[in-house]
């Protein structure tokens, strides 16, 4: 008796095992197999399985290996190397895969709702793309939204956010994914995030984003912090061009992405390339975006580049200063701002030691966003920011620092921004203290010959600041402007937009310098150096 062919629609769909329940896996074993189980979506590979590239592989390795301690995993590297897919693939497998747990909490942020929705719409293409992912979450599209019906990770949801959103309060992210903070200004989602992983036993933070123009910026702060073992639960993979490789060569643009020839269209990368070099303007932008350099779009707006001053790190003795001549610069705080006093010493050079000194109101600590407040509290311990009691500084404070100044040194003047002066003033006069102050205003007028000369003692190397974290911050946010005739001046409201602190002492270094150029040296007493003669007038 013949065996009776059983219809194709009467069978039985044969249930398809997960390749990440596959006993015996480490945890980034699972990742892997996850993620590799998925579909490309787009492009030349569409359709195909993902298969990650070494690099990839690298740096999940830091993430989920064995031992690993990852809070914060930052992988950077130019654009265009596939971190969507990868980042789209993470918070799947946050919410469905190896790494879900019940009711979790996954969210995309980026610079705006544009950019985070891109990751939801990787996303989605995937799980339309597998059915067995599609009959378990429910995608909201307007609101950008998805949430896992039923399996592992049920109840888990994805939100897109934006850092314009003012968003992040009560959040409790199982995982958290910042895409490009090297653009962001605005670090109140970020610290709201951070904030909120302390609510589960687990959570981890992904920053997915080409290096910041800037060392101040929040972004390059963490990368040095976890590339130096500050933080151990900090990891950080970067691939970026080194400082002295040459920015148009093709083997620079190739060794720094990896991507290129798989997914990456090597003409884009070729034309991007041949535009730097035929537009000056573009170079800035090619060897960030393109070989993942922390170059400075705005650097030719800076007083001197961070290369140059950072040539000027020589040390500084303060005790070996005592009693040398000196000229100050200072300008005094609003509620929020630092009280910036600056000290130069000419040597027999021509050049200059450098000794800043910047005040803070304790009172106003606590007002500081999270990250700002952390900076402010480690210069405070390493002694480079002392903190004031009180919600402001108080002019009768900086008088009495103005004195015991006066007493170490040997100070010639000081010049000063005209705010808030005449409160100095009387102080001064009410302790009996008698230092010259000269006034300097903010303008192109004054600030331009002021600014020219820090510009030309910076550039030849004439300066010795001793690497001062805060002074360096201040120079490194301080933008300046140009009126028609060329003269500059620091821009105040465009340099606090991107500076991770305000620009006053840059402000207060220059009309130090400037005020040391253009004042010749008081003559000093015959007595001060031979002291008194007595005669007897008995004698003979």
């Amino acid at each position: 008796m013949k065996r009776k062919k059983v219809a194709a629609g009467d069978k039985k769909p044969r249930r398809r095992r997960d390749p990440w329940k596959k006993r015996g896996l480490s945890r980034l074993q699972r990742v892997v197999a996850f993620l590799e189980d998925l579909p490309v979506t787009k492009g030349l590979l569409a359709g195909r399985k993902v298969r990650l590239l070494p690099d990839q592989t690298e740096f999940l390795e830091k993430v989920y290996g064995d031992g690993s301690r990852a809070r914060i995993a930052i992988d950077s590297k130019p654009r265009g190397n596939g971190k969507t897919g990868l980042t789209a693939g993470l918070a799947l497998c946050h919410m469905i895969g190896p790494e879900a747990e019940p009711r979790g909490e996954v969210y995309a942020a980026s610079v705006d709702r544009t950019m985070s929705g891109k990751l939801f719409a990787e996303m989605e293409a995937i799980i339309f793309a597998r059915t067995d992912f599609a009959e378990r979450i429910n995608i909201k599209r307007h609101e950008k939204r998805m949430e896992v019906l039923s399996g592992d990770g049920a109840g888990s949801t994805f939100e897109a956010l934006s850092s314009d959103a003012r968003k992040g309060h009560g959040l409790a992210p199982s995982l958290w994914i910042y895409d490009e903070l090297a653009q962001v200004d605005d670090f109140e989602l970020l610290d709201n995030l951070e904030t909120g992983m302390g609510k589960r036993a687990r959570s981890l933070g992904l920053i997915i984003s080409t290096q910041a123009e800037s060392d101040e910026h929040r972004l390059s702060i963490l990368i040095d912090e976890g590339l130096a073992g500050i933080d151990p639960t900090i990891v950080v993979q970067l691939l970026a061009a080194p400082p002295d490789a040459d920015p148009f060569g093709e083997a620079t643009l190739r060794a720094v992405n990896p991507a290129l020839g798989v997914y990456l269209n090597e003409d884009d990368l070729l034309a991007d390339l041949r535009k730097a070099q035929w537009l000056p303007a573009f170079e800035a932008r090619y060897r960030n975006r393109r070989l993942n350099q922390r170059v400075d779009a705005n650097q030719d707006n800076r007083i001197v580049p961070a290369s140059v001053w950072d040539a000027c790190s020589g040390a500084v003795d303060r005790a070996a200063l005592a009693g040398r001549r000196c000229y100050g610069g200072l300008d005094l705080s609003g509620k929020h701002d630092l009280t910036a006093l600056v000290l130069v010493f000419p040597d027999e050079g021509g050049g200059f030691d450098v000794l800043p000194m910047f005040w803070t109101p304790a009172g106003q600590l606590a007002t500081r966003k999270a990250s700002e407040a952390k900076r402010f509290k480690e210069w405070i311990g390493a002694g480079h920011l002392i903190s004031v009691p009180g919600p402001t500084i108080r002019s009768g404070y900086v008088a009495e620092a103005l004195a015991a100044l006066a007493s170490e040194f040997d100070v010639q003047g000081v010049a000063y921004d005209r705010w808030r002066i005449d409160d100095l003033k009387g102080d001064l006069a009410d302790i009996g203290v008698t230092v010259e102050l000269q006034p300097r205003g903010q303008g192109f007028k004054d600030m331009g010959p002021d600014i020219e000369t820090l510009a030309e003692y910076a550039m030849t190397e004439k300066l010795r600041h001793g690497g001062h974290p805060v002074l360096r911050a201040a120079m490194s946010g301080a933008i300046t402007v140009s009126d028609p005739a060329g003269n500059l001046k620091v821009d105040k409201d465009r340099s606090a937009g991107r500076a991770s602190v305000r620009v006053d002492g840059a402000v207060a270094l220059a009309m130090a310098l400037g005020l040391a150029n253009r004042t010749p040296p008081k003559k000093q007493s015959v007595y001060a150096s031979r002291g008194v003669l007595a005669v007897d007038l008995n004698a003979a």
